[in-house]
Parts: structure tokens; sequence; C-alpha cells
């Protein structure tokens, strides 16, 4: 399927919007996207969901640096699963990603993300469908966890996606009780891949291109996925991919700035205030100035006087 290593930017939540992908592909060395989840519940979800979790369906499915996108869906019903699968691939998504592995409180309060964990029969049924749904030629991809509560079921869940006929699995090396301590398990990785002949992408603890080294060795995978590590080291991927030199905290400053522009001018200027220091609070695991930014602007609501401060930033 793939004809090299692949390195995946992951889909947070809350975080990775059309805004951040644009910047973190600018950057290079990832390979493919994946959206924040379109909530399916017992519906089809209206065209203005897909358009403004994927705004990049106005390029074809490719950020404006020309990496593919690929629209993920969250629930728990096989069939309205399938009909929004078939709405995203209309939209021109190059593939489906299925959330099961979302630990949030609410999503798995709702029989979403990791709580589905618990039942490889319904994985099996969520996939088969959604495959039969979409064109042979487009992926169905899954994303799950090691488990919800132990690992018990996790080779028994993977077993279950690839039966079903899923094209790619990305193992997220933790429990949804684990959350996001460390640290992850990328060996139960190696086991996972042992029992499904289908691409596996490691997920989870790789924050510098040493950590990836070490992944790729544990989980017998070639295939990584990035996420709160691109946040912290934002060139993460190319210092993977090509060896290139971590960002300075000047460099990182200049991209601040730049997304300062993307969001206060762009459509999402209400949320900035809170992104941004969502941002600072990854940053500052790699920079020490990130912190101290941080702590100048954590009590400001007012775009303007956020951005003033990150001008005057040395």
């Amino acid at each position: 399927m793939f004809d090299k290593p692949q390195v995946y930017l992951a889909p947070m939540q809350g975080v990775v919007d059309h805004l951040m992908r644009d910047m973190l592909t600018r950057l290079g060395g990832f390979d493919m996207c994946v959206t924040e989840f379109v909530r399916v519940v017992d519906q089809r979800v209206s065209d203005k969901v897909f358009f403004r979790l994927c705004p990049e369906i106005e390029n074809g499915c490719l950020t404006p640096s020309g990496v593919p996108v690929r629209i993920q869906l969250l629930g728990q019903h096989p069939e309205w699963l399938a009909v929004n699968a078939e709405v995203a691939v209309a939209h021109g998504s190059p593939g489906i990603d299925l959330n099961f592995g979302c630990p949030a409180k609410t999503v798995n309060r709702h029989k979403g993300g990791a709580v589905l964990l618990k039942e490889p029969q319904t994985l099996f049924n969520i996939i088969s469908t959604v495959r039969d749904a979409v064109p042979s030629d487009k992926p169905v991809c899954a994303k799950i966890r090691l488990g919800y509560e132990d690992k018990s079921l996790a080779l028994e869940n993977a077993d279950a996606i690839r039966q079903a006929g899923a094209d790619l699995l990305t193992v997220h090396a933790r429990t949804k009780v684990d959350g996001y301590k460390p640290p992850a398990y990328w060996d139960w990785i190696a086991k996972i891949k042992e029992k499904v002949d289908i691409p596996v992408i490691a997920n989870g603890e790789i924050w510098n291109a040493h950590d990836a080294i070490r992944c790729r060795e544990q989980s017998a995978t070639s295939h990584i996925m990035l996420g709160r590590g691109a946040l912290s080291l934002p060139n993460l991927a190319a210092t993977i991919t090509s060896n290139q030199t971590p960002m300075t905290w000047y460099q990182v400053k200049q991209l601040l700035v730049q997304y300062s522009g993307f969001e206060v001018f762009g459509n999402k200027g209400k949320y900035y205030p809170n992104r941004v220091k969502q941002w600072l609070t990854y940053l500052k695991r790699e920079y020490a100035e990130a912190e101290a930014l941080f702590m100048q602007i954590r009590r400001l609501q007012e775009a303007s006087e956020i951005v003033r401060h990150i001008d005057a930033v040395a």
C-alpha cells in the first residue's frame, strides 16, 4: 500500500484544525493529515459541517502545501457511518478514517470513540458496513487504542478490524484509562502487527527524532503518526524524515505571528485566545520562552492584546 515509510499528522480534537494543518505541513515531512472527527449520530451530517471541519475540500482535500487530508468519522451506528462515509468520499476525501480511540468522557458516554474497544463485534460491524459503502479504491482506516481499561482485547479488536476489511490500522499505544500518561507501549503494536496483514501506523510519545527511531524499532512498523510532539516541536516531522535541525525559538515565534494572522483575520478569530494559549502549553515542553510568553498572556481575552505581546516578545 505504501512505497515508503509514512508520517501522519494526528487528528487532535480542538487543536489541529485546518489552520494548524496548513502551518505544520508547510514545514515538511508529512504524508497525510486526518481531520478532527465529524460526529455521526442518526442522520446525514450537513455539508456545512464537512466544509467547516475540512475546508480543504475546496482544494481537492489537500492542504495548501499539497498534503492529502482524510476525513475522520466518529459514531456507533454502522449504517449512518456508512451514509456519511459516502458523503465524505463524494466531497473528495481520499479515504475514510474511523475513530475508536477518543478518550473524552462526553464522547465515550454517548458510545463513541474508545468505549467501542469493549465490543470487537461492533468494530467489525461498523468497518464492514463502511467498507461496503465506499469505492474499493478509497481506503477505510481505523484508529484505536490498546483497549479501554486494559489490553485484554487488543489483539481481538485488531483482528476484527482486519477481517472487516480495513485497509490501514493506526494504534495509539495506550489504553483509554492510560490517557496520555507515559509510557506508550510500542511493543504492543508489534504484537498487533504480527496478528494483522495490513499496514499499521504507530502513535504515542514521539517527541523527537530519537523517539521515532525507538518507536519504529519496538513497534516493528516504519509508519508513524505525530500528535502532541508536532505541536511541541513544529518541524518534528522534518527532523525525522530529512534530519532537519529542530527549530529555534526565533523561528517558532515567527510561526506564532503567522498563526495569529490566520486566526485573527480568518473565520475562527473568536477561538484564537484559547487556541494560541493551548499551543503554547505544548511549545513550552521544548522552549522555555514559550512558558514565559504563556504567563504574560494567560489572562488576556482580546486577540489584539495577545498579538501585541507576541510581536513584542524576544
